[in-house]
């Protein structure tokens, strides 16, 4: 039960205060008033994870998972093919979850369903939790009465991404493990071990090849400035992050990202399954193209790409044929532009941009599950180079001493 402060006065009139267990504040006043205190304030104590909500609040430090958010959809869609009304669908959803921001965020859904206004309205006021082409879709929902049609849709397109970025962090949680390891032991060896080597070539008075000179100054410099290097590193994190919360440093980094090797290839061929995905559902549930692609380069992720759908947008806009502006964007494949022409042409985008979809989404499945074999020469590469380094700079010196010391 939860810990109660209360100030109250006794029956002689003296102040009394102390902390008391309740159910209830009302329970904590009948158990002082058994007692022949009079209360005067009765607060809830606050506890570690009360604190801790308050921090995250203030400084909206909660997030939602896309398996969270997956299953609301889902459980939305199942709800409303049902007939249950959507404001009770809202109401007994919010009785099952946990996430304190999607908590606040349906709550506030609710109050803005049960003052008149319309559910696209009230997802849209929560950025956060809700993208803009989930905000569209259930307006189109809204609007064609397909309602559970639409949160059917988005919990398949929720799915396929949730899949599509599962395996590519699967994909790149070994080389990570291992450059962190890598990492952390150049460190160890820089702090710990090489000292110890320096004081016995310097107890020697040997000559040292430019190997093992370089080995100690740059143990030497780990040592005695190891703060700059922690204040260097802290800075160039914050200023990083800092940059690509900016306009310009967004759209540098998300078109550095793309050009990585091994890497890029595989989010581009992602974002571009996104991209496919989006205007295939987008498409199907009726919103015009200009919209459609206006809602896509809001929300696929990336600001290189959303520039390059601006520009599709833009040339729609302008009266050219959808893949004529999607060649001049750059980003597909001749295969995948063939597929443009022909979905044009026969009347059947909305079919032929689901395979484009479908195709990019295998690619990417086969790109990350060989992404590893890829990376593991790099690695070993990496992690030879540093055991020659330090054969080089500690056991040559070490060998010319033995040499030495057997004439």
């Amino acid at each position: 039960m939860p810990q109660y402060t209360f100030k109250g006065r006794g029956n002689n009139g003296q102040l009394i205060d102390g902390e008391i267990e309740g159910a209830s504040s009302s329970t904590v006043a009948n158990l002082l008033a058994d007692r022949g205190v009079i209360p005067i304030s009765i607060v809830e104590k606050e506890t570690r994870e009360d604190i801790l909500v308050k921090i995250r609040d203030r400084f909206d430090l909660y997030d939602i998972s896309i398996e969270e958010l997956l299953m609301f959809t889902r459980q939305m869609s199942a709800m409303i093919k049902a007939g249950i009304p959507v404001t009770r669908a809202i109401s007994g959803i919010l009785e099952t979850i946990d996430n304190p921001l999607l908590i606040k965020s349906l709550g506030d859904i609710l109050e803005q369903l049960e003052s008149g206004r319309s559910l696209s309205i009230g997802f849209a006021r929560h950025p956060r939790v809700f993208s803009n082409i989930y905000v569209s879709m259930i307006q189109v929902g809204e609007n064609t009465g397909r309602l559970d049609q639409s949160f059917a849709l988005m919990a398949e397109y929720i799915d396929r991404n949730r899949r599509t970025t599962n395996n590519i962090k699967t994909a790149l949680r070994y080389p990570t493990t291992v450059i962190i390891a890598i990492a952390i032991a150049m460190v160890i060896v820089n702090i710990f071990v090489i000292p110890k080597f320096a004081q016995f070539f310097e107890a020697n008075n040997l000559e040292l090849p430019w190997q093992t000179v370089f080995l100690l100054n740059t143990s030497r410099f780990f040592v005695n400035y190891w703060y700059v290097i922690l204040g260097l590193l802290t800075g160039m994190y914050f200023g990083f992050k800092y940059y690509i919360n900016t306009d310009e440093g967004r759209y540098k980094w998300h078109r550095f990202i793309l050009r990585t090797p091994l890497i890029g290839d595989i989010l581009h061929r992602a974002f571009m399954a996104r991209f496919a995905r989006s205007f295939s559902m987008a498409y199907s549930a009726g919103v015009p193209i200009v919209q459609a692609m206006n809602v896509i380069s809001r929300s696929i992720g990336n600001d290189y790409i959303a520039a390059h759908v601006n520009g599709m947008r833009e040339g729609i806009e302008r009266g050219e044929a959808l893949t004529r502006t999607a060649q001049n964007t750059g980003m597909f494949t001749p295969v995948v532009m063939q597929m443009f022409a022909v979905g044009e042409e026969a009347g059947n985008l909305e079919e032929m941009m689901t395979f484009i979809a479908d195709f990019y989404e295998e690619e990417v499945d086969y790109d990350v599950k060989t992404l590893s074999d890829k990376i593991e020469p790099l690695i070993f590469i990496a992690i030879g180079a540093m055991v020659l380094v330090l054969a080089l700079g500690i056991f040559v010196p070490m060998w010319d001493i033995a040499q030495l010391a057997n004439r």
